[in-house]
């Protein structure tokens, strides 16, 4: 994600990374390559300009349609923030209650750092890249490691791993059934918030909706200039361009934010969000001791 300050204007007005700018230039250049054709062919051929009525309709439908289009993804956008937000309050809850009860017992740090794989795997997972556990799975048995990377579903296989954990402090008596049940629920949780995540990322825009639009966008856009050109002349390449920039932009946009776990320039940030909740769970566990100054060193 581009970090920015959006109190300032001007500071960004020449920035292309996370613009849309790279992605839409080809589709504008050829609108203004086919403005200036039709204008020379009106000007030296033949006249070809239309009444301007229908594109000022069909305008206001399209903009109707591009404004849907993007609330539809910023919904998605924002969905997939708030449930990242939910895993980082409930790896931290679950730690904060399991600290009670394992805090003291060498169970505790296998499910602080089971526990802090747990968002390393399912942003690797949303995002189909190799199955990645994080630095912490350096510390975890590597024989449990490697079985989890080989299961079906790595998060899934990530949480099993944790409920054992909590399932070990039962039997080992330090905590009834209903306290285990309990701390599960924020496993569960988990769970709840990767699979919210996985309908985002698994359910794209209905096809009927997006075929149609960018029919329409280019219909429009090719169009333009022939209900431009007895009003405007050569201005109406400068007309086009803007018009093609502005819609084409907007589609574009609401392309880039409907996935927001993907590494785009605007998805949402999941190595920072990631590296960040590793940071306030590994706090739960106990520095270790520093080692007695040898005097004899000196």
């Amino acid at each position: 994600m581009v970090e920015y300050d959006p109190h300032r204007w001007w500071s960004y007005f020449h920035y292309l990374r996370g613009s849309m700018v790279r992605e839409i230039v080809g589709r504008v250049l050829l609108c203004v390559v086919w403005a200036g054709a039709v204008v020379a062919f009106s000007q030296n051929v033949r006249n070809v300009g239309v009444a301007p009525t229908v594109h000022t309709l069909s305008g206001m439908a399209l903009s109707l349609l591009l404004v849907f289009r993007t609330n539809a993804s910023y919904d998605r956008f924002w969905e997939g923030r708030k449930l990242w937000g939910g895993i980082v309050n409930e790896t931290r809850n679950l730690l904060r209650a399991a600290e009670v009860f394992l805090g003291p017992t060498p169970l505790f740090a296998p499910l602080v750092r089971w526990t802090a794989t747990f968002p390393f795997a399912t942003a690797a997972w949303l995002r189909g890249q190799q199955r990645h556990l994080g630095s912490q799975a350096d510390l975890l048995p590597p024989s449990d490691v490697q079985q989890t990377l080989a299961g079906q579903h790595v998060p899934l296989a990530v949480a099993r791993r944790m409920t054992a954990v909590l399932d070990e402090g039962r039997k080992q008596g330090l905590y009834p059934e209903y306290v285990q049940m309990q701390l599960d629920q924020n496993v569960q949780l988990l769970i709840d918030y990767l699979g919210g995540c996985e309908r985002i990322h698994k359910t794209p825009m209905p096809f009927a909706y997006m075929v149609h639009l960018r029919r329409a966008l280019i219909l429009y856009c090719f169009t333009l200039p022939f209900a431009l050109v007895d009003t405007f002349g050569w201005v109406t390449v400068l007309a086009t361009f803007l018009v093609a920039y502005v819609f084409f932009g907007i589609e574009e946009i609401g392309v880039e934010i409907e996935d927001p776990f993907g590494v785009d320039d605007n998805d949402l940030p999941l190595d920072s969000i990631c590296q960040g909740i590793q940071s306030t769970l590994l706090a739960f566990l106990p520095e270790p001791p520093l080692k007695a100054h040898d005097d004899s060193a000196t």
